[in-house]
């Protein structure tokens, strides 16, 4: 296989299984360094077609305590009392910069993920009565 430019899914898909066919390669081997060019080509074209956004901050939070097996009881201390972890994570509140700076110091939760604007929460709305 040629080393082009991925242009198009079809470019995209011939580098994914030639990425899959050279996956373990010898170090220092040409096939190695073919299967690094190929991967930076692949990330890229990924980068620009799939993008991912950046998670909202509350969610970034709440899956930071799940991977280190807490709950919000933790942010206790972390972003205020009681009453302040509960507004923010019903998003009652917003982050301030002492909150975010904190919450990067103590879970080490990226400062550009936490700065974005939190999404609000979704109502319920009652159902009505016939």
């Amino acid at each position: 296989m040629e080393i082009k430019p991925i242009r198009s899914e079809l470019d995209y898909e011939r580098a994914l299984r030639e990425i899959e066919r050279l996956w373990g390669a010898k170090e220092g081997t040409l096939e190695e360094d073919r299967l690094d060019v190929l991967a930076t080509l692949a990330e890229a074209y990924e980068r620009k077609h799939f993008p991912i956004d950046a998670p909202d901050p509350i969610e970034a939070i709440r899956f930071r305590l799940e991977q280190e097996g807490l709950d919000p009881r933790a942010l206790v201390g972390v972003i205020g009392g009681r009453s302040r972890v509960y507004e923010v994570m019903k998003r009652k509140r917003a982050l301030s910069l002492e909150m975010i700076r904190r919450l990067h110091e103590r879970f080490g939760i990226p400062a550009e993920v936490l700065i974005r604007p939190i999404r609000a929460g979704r109502r319920r709305r009652a159902a009505s009565a016939g």
